[in-house]
């Protein structure tokens, strides 16, 4: 699914982040543990290098605390990498961050040198809330709209140690479509970015395959239905969003679906493992190639039409 937004600010956020980097000593990425890959910017490995990262999987009290796990435990294989599971229930363990900061730069830390680290992430995944918690006080802007903070800060945390903040980031390609539809179900952008029955029918789709108790449970239905058309149907019955004539409000009934997912009413979830990714990755990834090579393929046609008019 395309995502139609990609503010100015975002592009802006982007370049800045660019420039600072030298002088960045830590990357921090805050993700949505309930969509660790999806909620990653791509660009972020590009440019990090060999720098120090630490990965954390915030909102973890909305996700399956099995695949978290998986997550944490797939992340710390990972080269240079520090993984950490957060929930807004539970600010002690973010405290932790300081101190792990200048573990992962020992020779700044052992020797007084100034520590700078930069976090990032996408709209509306926690991560001012998480700034405030750091600091102790209102430092960054918090809301539960994405893209809340406009501008770069520079923020002291403690004696020798920086934080840059940015602002929440998306970027203009997503290859892995199944991805965009996940940032929209969990709230990573604004609702008037896409289509409510859209990702309806993607998320009951998922939800029938990988949580049908939690969807039997929600809705007192007596028997699991076939399709994510039929889900939809019987939530927008129960819910009492029929028109006249007896025909369903499927638009509705399909926000309900996405409200009630967003705000844990159907239990803790998460829309991908990391082998589900992983194969997805490949047939994104070759469909990607499949239509440049078609792109190119009709642009050599279109040459070889025209030397042969003259």
């Amino acid at each position: 699914m395309a995502i139609n937004w990609f503010p100015g600010h975002m592009n802006k956020a982007q370049k800045e982040i660019k420039d600072i980097l030298p002088q960045i000593d830590v990357v921090i990425e805050v993700c949505d543990a309930r969509l660790p890959f999806s909620s990653e910017n791509p660009m972020i490995t590009e440019i990090r290098g060999d720098k120090p990262l630490i990965k954390i999987l915030n909102k973890s009290d909305l996700a399956d605390p099995e695949v978290t796990q998986m997550w944490l435990d797939y992340l710390e294989s990972q080269h240079n990498v520090k993984a950490i599971a957060l929930t807004t229930e539970n600010p002690s363990i973010a405290k932790t961050i300081p101190g792990l900061i200048k573990k992962l730069v020992p020779n700044k830390d052992e020797t007084g040198k100034q520590i700078n680290a930069v976090i990032v992430g996408i709209p509306n995944v926690g991560k001012s809330t998480l700034i405030n918690t750091l600091v102790g006080k209102a430092k960054a802007k918090v809301g539960n709209e994405p893209a809340v903070t406009k501008g770069q800060q520079r923020i002291r945390l403690e004696e020798g140690l920086y934080l840059f903040d940015t602002p929440g980031m998306l970027w203009p390609k997503i290859i892995n479509g199944n991805s965009g539809y996940r940032l929209a179900v969990s709230g990573g952008v604004k609702d008037t970015a896409f289509d409510h029955d859209d990702i309806a029918f993607f998320a009951a789709e998922f939800l029938l395959k990988n949580y049908p108790q939690s969807v039997l449970e929600r809705y007192k239905l007596k028997e699991l239905p076939e399709h994510e058309i039929d889900l939809i149907e019987a939530i927008g019955k129960k819910r009492g969003c029929v028109r006249s004539g007896g025909r369903i409000d499927m638009h509705k009934a399909s926000v309900i679906l996405i409200n009630e997912i967003r705000d844990k009413t159907l239990g803790a979830m998460t829309f991908e493992t990391p082998d589900i990714i992983e194969a997805e990755e490949v047939y994104f990834t070759k469909l990607d190639e499949d239509k440049v090579a078609a792109r190119e393929a009709k642009k050599a046609a279109r040459g070889r039409g025209r030397k042969n008019k003259r």
